[in-house]
């Protein structure tokens, strides 16, 4: 992902999955989920949004090196992870998912293409269980 366009797509797609979370969010407190679980899910929104702003600033071109083959299978993941977020009904199911999230977006802040794999792969393994 060396083009600056893709990491901004890429930063779009984490802040669109945040958006997604949130409206879940706002679902739970309604349904009256419990303080703490609220919580941690605003918790993991906030630091998803964190990630894909770090991405949109200066980090964004650190966080593409070496991920030029893995760009369209981010791009499609993170996409199918923002309609997910939509459809998840369990909120412990919901809790787990944003954290998988946030552990690729946080792999992909760090520049380290090494640690996106194993995010990426418990994402995938989460959206085809759905």
């Amino acid at each position: 992902m060396t083009q600056a366009t893709d990491i901004e797509a890429l930063a779009d797609r984490l802040s669109a999955s945040a958006n997604a979370l949130h409206v879940q969010l706002m679902k739970a407190i309604r349904a009256g989920t419990p303080r703490e679980q609220t919580q941690a899910l605003f918790d993991n929104e906030i630091a998803l949004r964190t990630q894909a702003d770090s991405l949109y600033l200066d980090a964004a071109h650190l966080a593409a090196a070496g991920l030029d083959a893995a760009q369209l299978q981010l791009l499609a993941v993170t996409e199918r992870a923002q309609a997910a977020i939509d459809k998840i009904n369990h909120f412990k199911d919901l809790l787990d998912f944003s954290a998988e999230l946030l552990s690729l977006a946080a792999a992909i802040a760090t520049g380290k293409p090494d640690h996106v794999l194993a995010p990426l792969e418990k994402i995938k393994h989460h959206l085809d269980a759905l």
